[in-house]
């Protein structure tokens, strides 16, 4: 429920500040910024302060947390205050909410499901967020056509307290944390001992570049998309809607196809193939034309997104099978914090270099970037495995 909210939002927040707050190229890159800059700030903390809390109700809270700065936006509409800084303001805060709950999310299906099931499990997760990811920008821009951008974020609001209330009623997770040592280490010892176990390990180690490089690029291209579709193509906000969705679908099919492509290669293989498809499909976005050639955008969004989630599914499913249960929240937190982290810095630079050279050159620049995740890949020793956990 709030990521179909979420994703009508996605597209509602960048459109409010163009239409209602008139930003610039390089303020729109800001706003998309702000609300993952977060995990610059509690990416780390984020992951002891979920060993340590109820699991399920720090969810609901930040559910709640994120419903009410959100509301403030058709109000400030209302009221014809709407500014930029207040846009950054509240990306800001739904991001810190984000970053909690996100912790937890990842934390808690380990608790829910065997080992075992965790490919499908994940697969499944990530299947349900593109059917909204596919669903929510097409609303998302038929609201904001019909009732304006400010007002079409109402419907994430009531999508926050809605997920609320379902979390409420989930069966309560053992806390994270059950040991007394643990418990009473000082935070920065606890995010140290979560980095040492990332960073020493070479295939936790190259998932957590890939990572890293991956959201780099998702940052730059959220930054660009509405820029490009808006200003250089002359689409309308229903068509930027259907555009986005295009995300959703391409998702969707990666998600479908990871479980038969890991039984049939291996998950270190199909690692390899989507790394290596990840380029060719981004390539697409910048060749986009008006018209009918604007389909081209949705073609390349689809193909990127979908490599971008069999890689995510297979990094995130190893990563929950290889960590001590004790450490998993810290370990989320800081694969979070680092790879979360650059996308504010890919969104603003997308935003600097669209201002200076327009929005299909930084589309370009980005792509020449995307050649960092298969040479991560093919540099590390998943390379030469069959499967991802072999050696």
């Amino acid at each position: 429920m709030s990521r179909v909210g979420t994703a009508v939002t996605t597209v509602a927040l960048p459109l409010t500040a163009l239409a209602a707050a008139r930003a610039s190229s390089f303020e729109v890159g800001a706003v998309a910024a702000a609300g993952y800059a977060a995990w610059a700030v509690v990416g780390l903390p984020a992951g002891v302060l979920v060993g340590r809390l109820p699991l399920r109700g720090t969810q609901v809270a930040m559910d709640l947390v994120r419903a009410v700065a959100l509301a403030s936006v058709p109000v400030a509409w209302w009221f014809a205050s709407v500014t930029v800084a207040q846009l950054v303001v509240v990306a800001l805060v739904v991001g810190v909410a984000s970053v909690v709950f996100d912790v937890g999310n990842a934390t808690m299906l380990p608790f829910l499901v065997d080992k075992e099931e965790l490919t499908a499990r994940n697969s499944l997760t990530s299947g349900a967020e593109a059917v909204t990811t596919l669903a929510g920008p097409s609303l998302g821009g038929a609201l904001v056509q019909a009732v304006g951008a400010a007002v079409a974020i109402v419907v994430d609001v009531v999508s926050y307290l809605i997920s609320a209330l379902l979390l409420w009623n989930v069966p309560r997770p053992p806390k994270v944390v059950a040991d007394a040592g643990a418990v009473k280490a000082s935070v920065r010892a606890s995010i140290r001992e979560g980095w040492h176990f990332l960073i020493r390990e070479p295939v936790q180690r190259a998932n957590l570049w890939i990572a890293t490089s991956m959201n780099f690029i998702c940052g730059a291209l959220m930054a660009l998309t509405p820029l490009f579709l808006v200003r250089t193509l002359g689409l309308g906000a229903a068509w930027v809607g259907a555009m986005m969705a295009a995300e959703g679908l391409g998702s969707l099919l990666g998600a479908s196809l990871t479980p038969r492509l890991t039984r049939r290669i291996g998950t270190g293989r199909a690692l390899v193939v989507a790394s290596v498809a990840l380029p060719v499909g981004y390539a697409l976005m910048p060749l986009a034309g008006r018209g009918w050639a604007a389909g081209v955008f949705a073609l390349g969004n689809a193909a990127f997104a979908g490599t971008v989630v069999v890689a995510s599914i297979v990094t995130r499913t190893y990563r929950q099978i290889a960590t001590p249960t004790e450490l998993l929240p810290r370990v989320m937190a800081t694969v979070r914090f680092v790879s979360w982290g650059v996308i504010p810095v890919g969104a603003l630079a997308a935003g600097a270099v669209a201002s200076w050279y327009g929005p299909r050159a930084a589309l370009w620049w980005t792509a020449a970037a995307t050649l960092a995740v298969p040479a991560v890949v093919l540099t590390s020793p998943i390379r030469a495995r069959r499967d991802i956990a072999e050696g």
